[in-house]
């Protein structure tokens, strides 16, 4: 009798083949992953740097209207095409210690006069050359603007105060606000929760 050929046997790896797949599968989700990410930072860096910025309330130089622990949204772009105006809160780099960030009010503007006295704040400018009195409605009657000032706000100034008139380190003490050292104005209140939304500008 001939010898017959034996069987030959296969034996195909399985667990091996997916456990390949397996890494190659992780491979790809990292990679994915990271292409997200990228993206995302490439969107989200220049919206931080250079539209917007959060930024937190120190102090009470600004109540009634704004207090410590307030959550703000600042917006950076605005004063690129327009300029700032009477009445705009602004945060800027506070010009005694430029590390450090303010949140104030504007006043008065660049070629404007301002005059404040027995607690009354007069502007004289090109609409109004004999001078008319500032009403702020956003400030409660009860509080007064302490200070004798009299002033000449020169190009590319402004003059600003805190609405807690007697609580407020401001242009009444340490001058006329560069416009450079603007970063931006308060465009929405992100916190506390029954204050959210944006920030109105009022109009004189």
């Amino acid at each position: 009798m001939g010898n017959k050929n034996p069987k030959k046997t296969f034996f195909f790896n399985k667990a091996g083949n997916s456990s390949r797949a397996n890494r190659e599968g992780l491979g790809i989700f990292f990679i994915e992953v990271l292409k997200i990410a990228v993206i995302s930072l490439a969107i989200i860096m220049p919206v931080r740097y250079f539209l917007i910025q959060p930024f937190v309330v120190k102090g009470g130089s600004m109540e009634p209207n704004f207090s410590s622990g307030d959550y703000l949204i600042i917006d950076e772009i605005s004063y690129r095409f327009t300029e700032p105006q009477r009445g705009d809160v602004i945060v800027f780099k506070y010009p005694r210690n430029p590390s450090q960030y303010y949140i104030k009010r504007i006043l008065a503007l660049p070629g404007e006069k301002i005059q404040i006295k027995n607690g009354v704040i007069i502007i004289f400018n090109n609409e109004h050359p004999g001078g008319i009195e500032v009403d702020e409605s956003y400030i409660p009657e009860n509080i007064s603007t302490p200070g004798e000032i009299d002033a000449v706000i020169g190009e590319q100034e402004y003059f600003v105060m805190g609405d807690k008139r007697t609580a407020s380190s401001d242009s009444r003490v340490w001058g006329k606000l560069e416009k450079n050292k603007i970063i931006g104005r308060a465009w929405i209140r992100g916190w506390p929760i029954d204050a959210i939304g944006k920030i109105e500008i009022p109009q004189y």
